[in-house]
């Protein structure tokens, strides 16, 4: 299959086909006018490829995981040598658990600080009219020439 087929069928951009290539991890044939041909076990490794990534792992990782890429990851494995597998595993573990514990510690701030304020005597109230802004969307400034929602809302 072609380049854009792959796309298609894993849900990946070629933009990222290309990189995976680029890294050493997707290795495409060449057909004699440079087009890029996949076999059917591309899916796979693409497949394998995102599982990892979005673990934490990086393409770094994957090379060292190379041979393994072709293998279905998430039951019985045919990995010839398990070590190099086992050894990244374990660094991205302690990696991922060091962030996870950064992250418990500025939750534990960030609540302590919304209960001292939460408990101050002269706290404004909020108006029951007006919804709280969602906490993940940053407040967006208005565009240059376009109306605010009040000159909106008052035409």
């Amino acid at each position: 299959m072609r380049i854009g087929e792959l796309a298609r069928i894993t849900g990946v951009t070629t933009r990222a086909l290309r990189y995976y290539e680029e890294q050493g991890l997707l290795r495409p044939e060449r057909s004699t006018n440079g087009y890029r041909s996949y076999g059917e076990s591309a899916v796979r490794v693409v497949a394998n490829i995102r599982l990892l990534l979005a673990a934490g792992l990086t393409t770094d990782d994957l090379r060292l995981l190379d041979g393994c890429l072709r293998d279905e990851l998430t039951g019985a494995h045919a990995c010839v040598d398990p070590t190099p597998k086992i050894e990244v595993f374990e660094q991205r573990l302690a990696l991922l658990q060091a962030r996870i514990n950064d992250l418990v510690g500025v939750r534990d701030q960030l609540l302590d600080r919304l209960s001292d304020l939460r408990a101050q005597p002269n706290r404004p109230a909020r108006k029951p009219d007006l919804p709280a802004r969602p906490r993940s969307l940053p407040a967006r400034p208005a565009c240059h020439g376009a109306p605010d929602a009040k000159s909106a809302a008052a035409a």
